[in-house]
């Protein structure tokens, strides 16, 4: 069996991390077992789908590293949906039904209150067909429900464990609005059976969801893919993050110069029994992925450890991964990608290495800084210079530890903080050096 996972989400804004997590997994799954892995969107909601939010949702996931093996608009499918209406109506499966919302609350109400749980009564098998004529002549527009076997469905999520759900205790769910347009599960399985969809893999909030689309899958001729449900994030504090998400956006933290590979570590690795640790390679990933590893427990999103994380990527990362995203060259980048936690921070050190700065130098330092200028070892300056410039300086001068360090880095940087100068000292050149260390800028 070739393994087929989808993606589905609706087109009505910027995907966040919540969503960027579950097309991870799938992505990370397929590939793990040679599949394929389909990009499709819900956007039977015409109103409310943009084809911009669509555009950005594929290019936040090629920004991922996901590209899709096949994409699909559920917008362009309404055929097949239709279809399958038809079948289930023929075969006694979907029926109308004229409650108002204010009728069914009502119903509920009253089911609660006598102790029972809130199931559709299935009033509107009753009507007759006179009932049904009078009801639409007097304005009434049918919503159409599926009937539900009066059975228990179980199946072994790959998360989650045995699962079992007696139907008999939910709603024949409505399919069809009265206006005609699908709700979520009619299409999702119709395109499931003809994608030929193996493994859903998806949020926890639609485990109950399963067994009616088991119940759905069957009543149509097909039989239910496997399934999967992930635990949902929540921030550091143990709440939901659906308040946040807005600002959790992919884009956004693309923008924030997160780098693909960190969120992908994260996303990928975050509730698992694994350490969450940066990877530079998707199939540094692939290789060791398994949903078994997958906690049902919450999943905890910590946007100060995705900073952490970040740091450490580009940490490891080699010249070759940044190359073309940043200015210097192999030798810049070895000195001072230890000191960054974001890509956009190496430009504050090419800067700082190769253009004109103000040195820092007290007044108690001066007479210091200018022995250190004129003791500078005679030829290149490579990574041997410092230690023998330093050692120089430590004897003629009694200093040591940071009243030796700190004049030096505040001279020749404008900070007390930053890569190993030993590695800089080079970089910046005997001039600049020199300039520097007698206060001038440059």
């Amino acid at each position: 069996m070739t393994i087929k996972v989808r993606f589905a989400p609706s087109p009505t804004g910027r995907i966040h991390i919540g969503n960027a997590r579950t097309a991870i997994l799938n992505w990370l799954f397929a590939r793990r077992r040679g599949g394929q892995f389909v990009l499709r969107f819900d956007d039977t909601d015409l109103e409310r789908s943009k084809q911009e939010y669509a555009d950005a949702t594929a290019q936040d996931l090629a920004w991922l590293g996901i590209e899709p093996d096949e994409t699909h608009y559920q917008s362009k499918r309404f055929a097949l949906y239709d279809a399958a209406a038809e079948k289930l109506k023929t075969d006694g499966r979907l029926y109308p039904c004229y409650e108002t919302p204010d009728e069914l609350e009502r119903k509920r109400k009253r089911q609660m209150a006598r102790g029972r749980p809130p199931v559709y009564d299935r009033a509107a098998l009753e009507l007759s067909t006179d009932d049904r004529a009078k009801l639409e002549a007097d304005g009434r527009t049918a919503h159409w429900r599926f009937k539900l076997n009066a059975r228990t469905v179980g199946f072994d999520d790959l998360i989650r464990g045995t699962q079992t759900f007696d139907l008999a205790h939910v709603s024949d769910p409505v399919l069809v609005r009265a206006d005609g347009t699908y709700l979520y599960t009619l299409p999702s399985v119709v395109d499931d059976m003809d994608m030929g969809i193996t493994h859903i893999i998806r949020g926890e909030d639609h485990v109950t969801n399963a067994a009616v689309q088991v119940d759905l899958f069957e009543a149509l001729g097909g039989s239910s893919p496997g399934f999967a449900h992930h635990s949902l994030l929540t921030g550091a504090d143990g709440k939901g993050l659906s308040k946040r998400l807005g600002s959790l956006s992919i884009g956004g933290l693309r923008d924030d110069g997160y780098e693909a590979m960190t969120v992908v570590s994260h996303a990928a690795l975050l509730g698992t029994s694994d350490a969450i640790a940066p990877h530079t390679k998707m199939d540094q990933l692939i290789e060791t992925f398994d949903l078994g590893k997958l906690s049902r427990a919450p999943a905890r999103f910590d946007e100060t450890e995705l900073a952490h994380l970040n740091a450490r990527l580009l940490h490891e990362l080699p010249y070759e991964a940044v190359a073309g995203r940043v200015q210097g060259d192999a030798a810049f980048w070895e000195a001072i990608r230890g000191n960054i936690s974001m890509l956009s921070e190496a430009a504050d050190w090419h800067d700082i290495v190769y253009g004109d700065i103000s040195p820092v130098i007290a007044e108690a330092d001066r007479e210091f800084a200018e022995a250190a200028a004129a003791a500078l070892p005679a030829g290149d300056l490579d990574e041997t210079t410092w230690k023998t410039w330093t050692g120089g300086l430590k004897e003629t001068t009694g200093r040591k530890g940071k009243g030796l360090f700190m004049p030096l880095r505040l001279a020749l940087t404008g900070l007390d903080h930053g890569p190993e100068l030993a590695n800089l000292l080079p970089l910046i050149g005997r001039d600049k050096a020199e300039a520097r260390l007698r206060g001038e800028t440059a």
